[in-house]
């Protein structure tokens, strides 16, 4: 999801001004001219770039008097007049945020808050974003939803406000926050509410009645001090909530794709930094070389002689992100002085002199499938070199130019003309030449230029082979079983009608909740603005209360399984009877792998329906699926990396874990375990692998916190140096705000660094997972790296075709599957040696799913 960071202007130029001027000691330049509000504004913003890192920022601000003074004068009015000093910085800030390359907006007719409510609103209405709005000003905490939150401002610091967080500090959903204000009224905005009523008295309202309406409408349950109040208020009421709701529908003549955010202009900004005599910033501010000049490059024709060094950057323009679809325009290659650009059209004619060059780029992986047939010699990846330093890296190697400084232009499959193509390509290949040496030093510095060089790089032709070949799909088989589903969803829809004695569409949340919460009666136990919740949570503690729940909850799978999975998976096949999978190599922050078109991590196999899916995924004719999964490995690095003494002992001696841990937190002799039992504990070992905390682990067994806290103590107990690693890389991590794997994979932890109790504990448990989750990611494409080195030099024809976190799966000729298994078996078990052995699970099969 891309980012938004809206901001509140006149709220932050306020805070900045007055938290100065109170003490007398406003800044100003040697000319006389106030600066301690734009002062306090840059460092602001600056701070919120360098945490935020948006992809789209926006400042609004308010411009005079808005349709809340037409509906009541007396709106905002007792106010101290606007200090000349701050008058003055208004129109400068305006002109530093130009030079900052941030986008501002304000409207005659709206405040600042609505153009905020308005660009949340449509963040919210769209996958694609998330949204922080940044102010003190509580008003602007009714906009927090869906992928919107809000960051309050305080001294030094901010609270973040989501709808948990809110829930958990209000007690009520966030556009309550309206009701609230409309209660207790705000003296800062003059905006009048009830007559004593105060924030708690209109909190507890809230809790009881939901909203205004619902107070009024239960007035007579309460105190008749309180009705009085609220009768004789009542207009007031009604008029505070007009005043104080959000517009989040502005006409405004800019979209979210005018605020993107793609850094500052250096000269302008300068500039304005030596008017204001901003020292500090100018300091940091990225000198422009004095004998940088605009780009110079060659579109080439059939008669260019190409004059380039031994070492190369190359960049490919293509028609579209996905490269397994798209069509390339044209591929820049440049040196220390030349930059050319070669329309694809005459590509190969320079394919024999390019097959001498070491080539450097942006993302090997896709060069390399983009340019598969012509086997270049690519050594130099900036995208996984910028994954491993920790840059929020993405697609388009201008969002990296932009977090180190640079500007480069964006990703446009809309642009046709050949001249801007060239242009743009240039310019990052460029980039990616004139960068290389020092990204490497920063790797060499920061001690991952061994894990770039050893195991990012190789797998990054590993997986490239593996998209180019793809996997096979049976799509017959995919449409009989969508058929069948169809049946069976149908079956359970009749069951469902019948119970709820009418017929409604079991996917509409609306039309469910009424059901299961109007008409059966059922217990709320969440409600939303548009209705009653319905989610996944909801239905499961619902489960046991009516037979019409588990059909429900069956009958959305089903959907779900039908839509994502099969014919998600039909529509993504290709011409040659295929899926060709895009893998995510700087993706997580663990270090896995992800995929995409499509997610193959998100097969689901613990239905019986879903497991069946794997049916579909078969080798080449005549072939077997080969399947190797790791075992318990994360657990097994957990037994290392904390020198458990008995966990140790029980996988060197190739023991039952599950019922070893089930033995010692249920006290009972290992004879003794039950099924039940040894579930508990396998929840337990697990959880600790993720810091699950006692409600997690509740929630997970379906017991009571208290029971979940006695499981977490025991084991604790039990597995002392467990205990000991815990509290060591927590300390460790408050310490250095980092953790690393045993590969040296590093991995900042941001969250750590707060104030908010429940954000510094999230980190906690970022810092516990990661050494673990991170160790076995490394382990296992070390592994992949060397099963592909030895199907190679043994010559061999059988492939690996796909990896789905700890498993690997092949195609195999039938000749050659004994020699794979033992290479397979060698390779993944003797990655690294530690305390513990490392297990797989291997089997072989007509299809992924026998393969299983």
């Amino acid at each position: 999801m891309e980012k938004i960071v809206l901001v509140d202007g006149n709220n932050l130029i306020y805070r900045s001004y007055f938290a100065t001027a109170y003490t007398g000691s406003i800044m100003r330049n040697s000319s006389g001219f106030p600066t301690n509000a734009l002062y306090g504004l840059v460092n602001m913003l600056n701070k919120i770039i360098d945490l935020e890192k948006p992809k789209y920022l926006l400042v609004a601000f308010d411009k005079g008097k808005t349709f809340r003074h037409e509906m009541y004068p007396e709106y905002k009015a007792g106010r101290a007049e606007i200090p000349e000093e701050l008058i003055l910085q208004f129109k400068k800030a305006k002109e530093l945020l130009d030079a900052m390359g941030i986008v501002w907006i304000d409207d005659d007719a709206n405040e600042a808050d609505d153009i905020i409510g308005t660009f949340a609103k449509r963040a919210r209405n769209n996958d694609e974003y998330e949204a922080t709005i940044i102010s003190s000003d509580k008003d602007l905490l009714q906009l927090i939803g869906k992928d919107v939150n809000v960051k309050l401002l305080k001294s030094g610091d901010f609270d973040l406000m989501t709808q948990t967080t809110f829930f958990e500090k209000y007690g009520f959903e966030p556009k309550q926050m309206i009701d609230l204000k409309a209660l207790m009224g705000d003296s800062s905005d003059n905006i009048p509410g009830v007559k004593g009523i105060g924030e708690k008295t209109a909190i507890k309202l809230l809790k009881d009645y939901k909203t205004l309406d619902g107070v009024y409408e239960n007035i007579d349950k309460l105190t008749p001090k309180l009705q009085e109040k609220l009768n004789v208020d009542k207009e007031n009421a009604y008029m505070s909530y007009k005043l104080v709701t959000i517009n989040e529908d502005v006409p405004l003549d800019k979209g979210i794709d005018d605020f993107r955010y793609y850094g500052s202009n250096v000269e302008a900004l300068t500039a304005l930094y030596k008017e204001l005599e901003f020292n500090s910033f100018l300091k940091n501010i990225k000198e422009v070389k004095k004998d940088k000049q605009e780009l110079c490059f060659i579109i080439v024709d059939e008669k260019t002689n190409l004059d380039l060094d031994e070492e190369i950057s190359l960049f490919i323009e293509t028609s579209e992100e996905n490269y397994h679809k798209a069509s390339i325009f044209g591929v820049s290659v440049c040196d220390e002085k030349n930059n050319y650009f070669i329309p694809f059209a005459l590509f190969e004619k320079f394919i024999p002199f390019l097959k001498t060059k070491k080539i450097k780029t942006y993302d090997i992986k896709k060069h390399y499938v983009l340019l598969n047939k012509y086997n270049l010699n690519f050594v130099y990846d900036l995208f996984l070199a910028g994954y491993l330093l920790e840059y929020n890296v993405k697609e388009d190697i201008s969002e990296l130019a932009t977090i180190k400084g640079e500007e480069l232009p964006y990703f446009d499959k809309k642009e046709e003309d050949i001249n801007v193509i060239a242009k743009r390509a240039s310019m990052k290949a460029r980039y990616i030449f004139d960068t290389c040496n020092d990204f490497i030093d920063e790797m060499d510095k920061k001690e991952v230029l061994k894990l770039y060089s050893e195991i990012e790089l190789p797998l990054a032709f590993v997986l490239a082979r593996m998209e180019i070949d793809g996997v096979n799909i049976d799509i017959k088989f995919l449409k009989e079983m969508g058929r069948e589903i169809s049946i069976k969803m149908e079956l359970i829809a009749n069951e469902i009608y019948n119970l709820a004695g009418e017929n409604f569409n079991i996917l509409s949340t609306k039309q469910l909740g009424e059901i299961l919460f109007e008409k059966l009666g059922l217990q709320t136990y969440k409600k939303t603005k548009t209705g009653f919740s319905t989610g996944r949570d909801v239905l499961e503690k619902l489960k046991y209360d009516h037979d019409i729940i588990p059909l429900i909850i069956e009958y959305r799978n089903l959907s779900k399984l039908s839509s994502n999975y099969i014919d998600g998976l039909i529509d993504l096949v290709y011409e040659d009877g295929k899926i060709h999978t895009i893998y995510n190599q700087a993706l997580t922050r663990t270090g896995r792998l992800s995929s995409k078109d499509p997610n193959i991590q998100n097969i689901p196999i613990r239905t019986p329906y879903g497991s069946k899916i794997r049916k579909a995924f078969v080798p080449n004719k005549g072939n077997l699926i080969l399947a190797a999964d790791y075992s318990q490995i994360e657990l097994r690095v957990l037994a290392h990396i904390s020198d458990a003494e008995m966990l140790i002992q029980a996988f060197k001696d190739d023991k039952d874990i599950h019922a070893i841990t089930a033995s010692k937190i249920f006290d009972v002799e290992l004879y003794q375990v039950t099924k039940e039992m040894r579930r508990s504990a396998k929840a337990v070992n697990f959880g600790i692998v993720y810091g699950i905390s006692p409600f997690g682990l509740s929630e997970d067994l379906d017991i009571p916190i208290t029971e979940a806290k006695i499981f977490i103590d025991k084991y604790l107990e039990e597995f002392p140096g467990v205990k000991k690693y815990m509290d060591d890389t927590i300390k460790q991590a408050h310490k250095d705000g980092f953790v690393k794997t045993l590969f040296n994979r590093i991995r900042v932890i941001d969250e750590l660094k707060q104030k908010n109790r429940i954000l510094v504990q999230a980190g906690e448990r970022i810092a516990l997972n990661t050494p673990i989750q991170g160790t076995s990611a490394d382990i296992i494409k070390i592994a992949m790296i060397n099963i592909e080195k030895r199907i190679k030099q043994e010559g061999l024809v059988s492939k690996m075709l796909i990896q789905v976190h700890d498993e690997l799966v092949f195609d195999v000729v039938k000749t050659e599957l004994e020699k794979i298994s033992e290479i397979v078996k060698f390779e993944m078990e003797n990655v690294i040696k530690m305390k513990v052995p490392l297990r797989i699970e291997i089997d072989s099969g007509e299809s992924w799913y026998e393969a299983k």
